[in-house]
């Protein structure tokens, strides 16, 4: 087990209980969504989102028959990460711990740093029992939340995002390369100025030796 939920799944949990027991839909934080037996609602497990802050994808399961959670998943479903044409796969590990009771049932999560600001996909596939699944929940304002850039609540110092530092290493490198350039052609002309003055006091010795 990675670690506790915190207060999120507990949360979006009773929201979804009190939205079944009033008729309404949950708040937009999630998405709520049947598939075939099975509830999906996925979101990010820490919200609002920001880049460079560690946050995990959110799923939680349950059973549409009893409404019970689904505890029991296994290594049968995976969920990729989609960020324009960028993508990588990730490991679902449950929150909940059997032998402790510790952790949310039902509370699967895949944890990464995101690194950009903007919407995120979170494509699921695979199998759920002998049900196959291939679903995808995209962030924005009617579903989950968009990855935001930090600064704005930053206090009391703004630190550069990592997009923006790279963005600056990528500008400085070619001055590095050209400061480099620059001072290995001058080390050179040193070097040659040194040799030739060492050629030219070798030849007027050489010179005052014929003589002598």
């Amino acid at each position: 087990m990675r670690r506790g939920p915190g207060l999120c799944g507990a949360i979006v949990v009773a929201s979804i209980v009190l939205a079944a027991l009033v008729g309404a839909q949950p708040a937009s934080a999630h998405v709520v969504r049947q598939v075939g037996a099975y509830q999906f609602v996925v979101g990010w497990g820490t919200e609002p989102a920001y880049v460079g802050q560690e946050n995990s994808v959110q799923l939680l399961l349950s059973s549409r028959a009893t409404g019970k959670p689904v505890v029991n998943l296994g290594l049968g479903l995976h969920v990729t990460v989609v960020y324009g044409t960028r993508s990588v796969s990730l490991p679902l590990e449950p929150t909940f711990d059997p032998d402790t009771g510790l952790g949310t049932p039902g509370d699967y999560r895949a944890w990464l740093f995101p690194t950009s600001p903007g919407d995120y996909t979170f494509r699921f596939t695979g199998t759920i029992g002998a049900q196959k699944i291939d679903q995808s929940f995209t962030s924005g304002p009617t579903t989950f939340a968009t990855v935001q850039d930090p600064e704005p609540v930053e206090f009391p110092v703004q630190a550069p995002t990592m997009t923006e530092l790279a963005q600056r290493v990528s500008v400085a490198l070619p001055r590095v390369a050209t400061g480099a350039e620059t001072s290995r052609a001058l080390v050179f002309g040193i070097v040659g100025v040194v040799v030739g003055a060492a050629g030219l006091v070798v030849g007027i010795v050489a010179l005052r030796t014929r003589r002598a």
